[in-house]
């Protein structure tokens, strides 16, 4: 199976910022403790997402889209699709039923389809803004990461 063809990255790689409700406090942690490294990327989150980490963070430039369950979930999946995205950061909530799992799982499917780094909890979270692939790099099994996190 050949990889879908992607477009040029953005000059600025570009990163989406997706929580369930239970997880949106461990993503504005997130956003708080990495505010330095999250700003060099175009940032866009689903919408009470996007809302939280501004409030917390109002340094960084996100683009809100419409919250998960109204089709933000979906647009990320279109930017994704479209080459848009280099990244996705989306915490998790494994332990409670979602309405629209449907498209939790659509999204999840296009990053692993797109072959687009994906993290699903804090600790990859951290490992992905370490990696030299998200920041738009050629990637070898001797460079995985750059620039430690502080």
């Amino acid at each position: 199976m050949t990889e879908p063809r992607r477009d040029a990255p953005a000059t600025r790689p570009s990163l989406a910022l997706v929580a369930h409700d239970a997880r949106k406090d461990d993503m504005v942690a997130f956003a708080r403790a990495h505010e330095e490294k999250l700003s060099s990327y175009d940032l866009v989150a689903t919408g009470t997402t996007g809302g939280r980490i501004m409030e917390a963070c109002p340094s960084l430039k996100i683009e809100r889209l419409k919250s998960g369950p109204l089709g933000g979930d979906q647009q990320i999946g279109a930017m994704i699709a479209e080459g848009r995205l280099q990244g996705l950061i989306f915490l998790v909530d494994p332990l409670s039923p979602m309405p629209h799992d449907v498209d939790v799982k659509a999204l999840m499917r296009l990053a692993l389809v797109y072959n687009i780094p994906m993290a699903l909890n804090r600790a990859t979270a951290e490992i992905l803004l370490r990696s030299a692939r998200l920041a738009g790099l050629a990637t070898t099994s001797t460079t995985p990461e750059i620039t430690p996190l502080v």
